[in-house]
């Protein structure tokens, strides 16, 4: 039976409606949706978007560093966004940040900036996560029925590329071929030699053969794939086709379509034009003309590549895939995206299986985890329901570094922990969660420990204490057996006594193992909440 950490989310606001802003901090653009939640139909309506071209991807060749120059016109535009959002007076701003950013080697940096100067607090998610939500955005807006969807997002840094049904999406994967990333590694001439753009389609067919191959191994017998596509690269062409097929832009673009063969001629002669010839086509910003033609080269090549004729533009895509992404956090959707609400959990445990966790054990651990963490709420701790989560993922996972090897299995367990592909956790908890499992056994976190020092204070203080209650929860089930069948705590303030009073399974059994292996690992929770533990069994 799987062991869900349980949400205990409760809505105190008896408004049925509420404002939740959605910014999202790409490579080439901000983007900033501002929508109207109604909680009584569960849905949301878009009542403001905004968005910026600040290139916060544009630096050197070989520089890993976002430039000053980027920061501050990051940081001028999320103000504007800030201002928008307290001037409609929203109720909650969420944020995240993605390809250029999480490649970035000063994004720790940035990201404090963004907290300091503009008080909005940033999570970095993965190009998994990140693949992840733009599918929730996507079937927010659309009607997928029982037909499989390719979904195909072209950023400015990276690709994402998503194969999905209506129930979960089967594929997730995310590239590093983007429009601003290819102009600047590609395009030096102006229009495009030849000898450019050929490189340029070799490069991109290359990059994206893995994710391609993969796609098509989880695809079923004769299924019928429909190609949808989001982002503005994928717009900026259809709007031009549009034009000059139709004399007028639809409005909304959604749900129109233009063929492979009307891409790949498009694309084409883009790319023999000069970039003021670009400038003057109808059709084109001046922000995009300049990075059009690397990002028409990925689509033309994902098209061809899938071999599909058609594509589908749908115009809600990660923006609103943050908004469904909270509201599925909040418990409030119940309807036929109540799957995706059962994520974060199912990723969890499809990553034990993967590596081979023994699942009955971890379960019983996070039993007494969640104990512990109920009971100590209040006295030794502050952690909400948010932290449990965190706590409950490192628990199930702490010992899958064992797949890897016995010695020192726990820093095997931050490894694979830190690179699995768990979806639903931002950049941020992935480390928490990962530091959780290095510090369940041996060595207490400590200053000197690199992944443990890059964490904020917040999080540092986080580990150091839901760690040291992790290993008492881990030591209450020794041998594996259920010989601990509950735990009560009783805390004496005045003498600064903890007790911990165990109920044993079996009258018979004196349980060493575990009594022994508590008064170990009480000794670091001893130190951590200056406080005298007893373990007594009854």
């Amino acid at each position: 039976m799987m062991v869900f950490p349980n949400s205990n989310f409760t809505n105190n606001d008896s408004r049925n409606t509420c404002l939740l802003a959605a910014i999202d901090i790409g490579t080439n653009s901000i983007h900033m949706v501002v929508v109207e939640i109604d909680k009584t139909l569960l849905t949301f309506t878009i009542i403001n978007r905004e968005k910026d071209t600040v290139r916060l991807g544009e630096r050197g060749r070989k520089d890993t560093k976002l430039t000053e120059d980027a920061i501050k016109r990051a940081i001028s535009s999320l103000k504007r966004c800030k201002d928008v959002a307290t001037s409609l007076k929203v109720d909650h701003i969420v944020a995240i940040a993605t390809s250029a950013t999480r490649e970035a080697s000063n994004r720790q940096d940035f990201i404090q900036r963004i907290s300091s100067e503009v008080d909005i607090q940033v999570n970095l998610i993965s190009g998994y996560e990140e693949a992840r939500r733009i599918y929730l955005g996507v079937l927010s807006g659309m009607n997928f029925q029982d037909r499989p969807h390719v979904i195909v997002d072209i950023g400015g840094g990276s690709t994402e590329i998503i194969l999905a049904d209506v129930r979960e999406p089967r594929f997730l994967s995310s590239t590093k071929v983007g429009a601003v990333r290819l102009t600047e590694k590609f395009i030096t001439t102006d229009p495009v030699s030849e000898k450019e753009f050929s490189n340029l389609r070799n490069y991109v067919r290359g990059m994206l053969k893995h994710s391609i191959d993969e796609l098509r191994h989880k695809l079923g017998d004769n299924e019928q794939l429909r190609l949808v596509g989001t982002s503005g690269t994928i717009a900026t062409l259809s709007t031009i086709n549009a034009l000059q097929k139709l004399g007028e832009v639809p409005s909304p673009l959604q749900g129109y379509q233009i063929g492979r063969k009307e891409v790949k001629d498009l694309v084409k002669k883009l790319a023999s034009m000069t970039y003021e010839e670009r400038l003057k086509t109808s059709g084109i910003s001046d922000k995009r003309a300049g990075i059009i033609v690397a990002g028409g080269v990925i689509l033309m090549e994902v098209m061809s590549m899938l071999m599909l004729d058609n594509i589908t533009i749908c115009e809600r895509a990660l923006r609103e895939g943050i908004i469904v992404d909270w509201m599925l956090t909040h418990k409030l959707i119940q309807d036929r995206l109540c799957y995706q609400g059962q994520v974060r959990h199912r990723s969890v445990y499809k990553i034990a299986r993967k590596y081979q966790v023994d699942i009955e054990h971890s379960e019983k651990v996070a039993q007494f985890s969640k104990s512990l963490f109920e009971q100590l709420k209040g006295i030794f701790h502050n952690w909400g329901q948010e932290e449990w989560e965190l706590l409950w993922t490192a628990t199930i996972l702490h010992k899958c570094g064992l797949y890897i090897s016995h010695s020192a299995y726990h820093k095997h367990s931050y490894y694979l922990i830190r690179n699995a592909e768990l979806l639903s956790f931002t950049e941020l908890e992935l480390e928490t969660i990962a530091n959780l499992a290095r510090y369940h056994r041996k060595s207490i976190p400590k200053r000197k420990h690199d992944s443990y020092n890059k964490l904020p204070e917040i999080n540092q203080k986080m580990v150091k204490q839901l760690s040291a209650i992790l290993r008492l929860a881990i030591a209450m089930n020794s041998r594996k057996i259920g010989a601990i069948q509950t735990v009560d705590c009783k805390y004496y303030a005045k003498e600064k006594i903890l007790y911990l009073n165990l109920l044993s399974a079996d009258p018979n059994d004196d349980c060493d193992l575990e009594l022994w292996n508590l008064n170990f690992n009480k000794i670091i929770f001893e130190d951590e909440f200056e406080v005298k533990v007893t373990v007594k069994l009854n």
